[in-house]
């Protein structure tokens, strides 16, 4: 039987597509919904970078996809993300949904949004971390993915949960983070050594540039590169894509 319909501790995939350089298979681990992207033809051991995508977004957000793709296709890497409780193809969470209806209400009253965005991770992180460590435990046992050194890349969202992650996942020995501030993640960043590279919106309207700062002083990592940049949130320029894909060709080959 191929690998791609074998079942391994509770996942599956569910369908195959190929875009030339890449392949993408969408799986499900015991119900949480997700996708692997791997080179065309892969075989053998290779680095595996977990995606974080960001709030109101899903595992193939263009921004996840477009990132994923050229690891692929430039440096031979294995992609993979999930998509976190009450978003993408997960099924409606009320808890999750309730918090974001109050927020985006307090926020239009006029209340600082930071503390309320940063609710929302501290609230789920419980849960996604032992989810994104099953999901590297059953990616690695695809022979064409393998045991290789793990990286993570997160923003926002992605950044509030990978911190925590990252803190907590030893496989892991790189990570890009940023566009998240330290009032929920100030404790986890503490344990994080493994190089960081850190990415600050200048004019960030969600996340004051203070707790960014904040954050990535907080990190432990005896190498860490701070990459600011002006711009509002969701304004991080593309040129900071090439800067990913040198950053974790130097650290996990």
């Amino acid at each position: 039987m191929s690998s791609f319909r074998r079942l391994i501790a509770g996942y599956r995939f569910t369908s195959e597509t190929s875009s030339g350089s890449a392949c993408e298979k969408i799986f499900i681990l015991d119900g949480v919904p997700g996708v692997l992207w791997t080179p065309e033809g892969a075989a053998g051991t290779r680095p595996l970078i977990l995606m974080g995508h960001g709030g109101g977004q899903h595992k193939k957000a263009p921004d996840v996809l477009g990132r994923a793709r050229r690891l692929v296709a430039e440096c031979g890497f294995a992609v993979a993300a999930v998509d976190v409780p009450g978003h993408g193809d997960r099924p409606t969470d009320e808890e999750y949904d309730r918090l974001a209806t109050e927020n985006q209400a307090r926020v239009e009253a006029g209340e600082d949004p930071a503390p309320l965005i940063a609710g929302f991770p501290a609230l789920v992180a419980r849960q996604t971390v032992p989810e994104w460590q099953a999901a590297l435990d059953a990616l690695q046992e695809l022979e064409y993915v393998g045991a290789g050194p793990v990286g993570y890349w997160g923003v926002s969202l992605g950044c509030g949960l990978g911190v925590p992650f990252v803190a907590a996942e030893p496989r892991v020995r790189a990570a890009v983070l940023g566009l998240g501030g330290a009032s929920a993640s100030a404790d986890a960043a503490a344990r994080i050594t493994v190089p960081v590279e850190f990415l600050v919106q200048w004019d960030d309207e969600r996340v004051p540039r203070a707790q960014s700062l904040m954050l990535f002083d907080a990190l432990a990592s005896a190498e860490k590169t701070l990459h600011a940049n002006p711009g509002k949130h969701g304004e991080i320029p593309a040129f900071e894509g090439d800067s990913t894909l040198r950053f974790f060709t130097r650290h996990l080959g």
